[in-house]
């Protein structure tokens, strides 16, 4: 049996050195709609999360324990313990008086593999790019830190190459307009101030809220798989490709200028979050008590 810390990953990895750029952030809006597209995922968040009136705590909270996965070495273990355990207590009845429940195998490695491929896109997308090998790297060790929180072996496929055709099937047989996703795209279009910001920023924030509400919207929007777009019935026309096709260039050359402290900013991303992660209940003792 292979040993929790043997799944961990190091400075050598691919998941290292590709998940934490901060031009993935321009197509987070598009990880979120395909986790809350699936009926499941989409009922827990409705049903157990104050997204619609914080949804920057979300967007942290997933921050947060992928970059202490990725970058906090063997805190990785317990955080994973811990993220599986919180999960534990999301379960309800659908107003059809179905049951769900986040630990629904197929529902958590979905959230789980969402975000491996949404890595891979940005970067393709928006960031350096990865060569076919990285992508591979990525991927087994994504499902080494998968199992850390309880995704089992073959909940997930094997290899990347078949990931691409479950991932596909999912969109097309899966996933559905969950009223989640509506909220999603409500709260998107017009977001509250972040919490983390002081009150004195307030006119600074509504000043700034419209040209980059939009800006991820249109790059969200683009990064969100064409078949799915099609299924949640959004807009997406020649003049919204073009600008997105812009945008996507100009991100892509500042890879040149970038410091690398920039694109691998999770150590840093870390540290200026410790006391925030420490308040949370997935952190590990470490952050606790020091």
């Amino acid at each position: 049996m292979v040993e929790a810390r043997e799944l961990t990953v190091g400075q050598g990895s691919a998941a290292w050195r590709y998940v934490s750029d901060p031009r993935l952030f321009l197509g987070a809006l598009s990880a979120l709609l395909l986790q809350v597209a699936h009926p499941t995922v989409g009922a827990g968040v409705r049903d157990h999360s104050d997204f619609e009136a914080r949804p920057w705590v979300r967007l942290y909270r997933t921050i947060d324990w992928v970059n202490l996965m990725v970058y906090g070495g063997f805190d990785a273990v317990e955080v994973g313990q811990r993220l599986r355990r919180m999960h534990r207590r999301i379960r309800g009845v659908n107003p059809d008086g179905s049951r769900y429940h986040a630990l629904e195998p197929g529902a958590y490695a979905w959230v789980h593999g969402t975000l491996v491929w949404s890595v891979v896109n940005g970067q393709r997308m928006f960031g350096s790019g990865m060569r076919p090998d990285e992508v591979h790297r990525l991927y087994r060790e994504w499902l080494g830190l998968g199992r850390l929180i309880g995704v089992r072996a073959g909940d997930l496929p094997g290899g990347w190459d078949e990931f691409l055709d479950y991932f596909d099937d999912m969109i097309s047989t899966r996933l559905e307009h969950t009223g989640t996703v509506d909220t999603v795209l409500r709260v998107a279009a017009r977001p509250a101030r972040p919490e983390l910001l002081p009150g004195w920023t307030e006119p600074l924030w509504r000043a700034g809220r419209v040209p980059m509400t939009r800006l991820l919207t249109l790059t969200g929007i683009g990064a969100t798989p064409p078949a799915l777009r099609a299924r949640l019935g959004l807009r997406w026309t020649g003049r919204q490709d073009r600008a997105l096709r812009t945008v996507a260039t100009a991100s892509r050359a500042l890879t040149p200028v970038l410091p690398e402290s920039v694109r691998v900013n999770g150590p840093a991303y870390l540290r200026a979050r410790r006391a925030a992660i420490a308040r949370d209940e997935f952190a590990p003792a470490r952050y606790r008590t020091e």
